[in-house]
């Protein structure tokens, strides 16, 4: 979908936080808040939009770790990948799952309360996996960043 500068603008503004009125975003951008609520609906209905959600604070919830992990399998057909992917789909200490080139063929970020609950998870969806190689982990110690906005690219000169 062609998205010209006033619906660049009404992301970048709206990706920051949903909750700003659709007034406020119209006067930053130079159109009326009915016409904002238009484009943001077009964009929604387009797919631009996904989902509109809570961004959380782990700390404050009790989840102190996040891995990163670095998943090899052995088979990496069509079909094994699809497996892992919906085994690791259905684990909602799993936020992330990304299908990369180069040395590995996954990374997780996994997001857990604690070591003990870290390794649960390597027990119940890793470990014992015959299609996953072997699998590295980083423990992050300070997320600097989380869920950024987007730079959205300018249009086509």
């Amino acid at each position: 979908m062609p998205l010209d500068a006033f619906d660049r603008q009404i992301l970048d503004l709206y990706q920051r936080d949903t909750r700003v009125p659709s007034e406020q975003i119209g006067a930053r951008v130079g159109l009326s808040a009915a016409a904002v609520q238009r484009r943001l609906k077009r964009l929604r209905e387009a797919g631009v939009i996904q989902a509109e959600t809570a961004q959380l604070d782990c700390t404050r919830l009790g989840l102190g770790i996040t891995a990163i992990v670095q998943v090899d399998l052995i088979d990496e057909s069509a079909r094994a990948t699809r497996a892992f992917r919906e085994t690791v789909g259905q684990r909602g200490e799993v936020q992330q799952c990304y299908g990369v080139a180069g040395s590995v063929d996954y990374v997780l970020i996994v997001i857990v309360p604690d070591l003990a609950a870290y390794e649960a998870f390597c027990e119940a969806c890793l470990l014992h996996d015959p299609n996953v190689r072997r699998f590295t982990t980083q423990i992050v110690l300070d997320a600097h960043q989380r869920g950024a906005p987007l730079t959205i690219p300018a249009l086509d000169r």
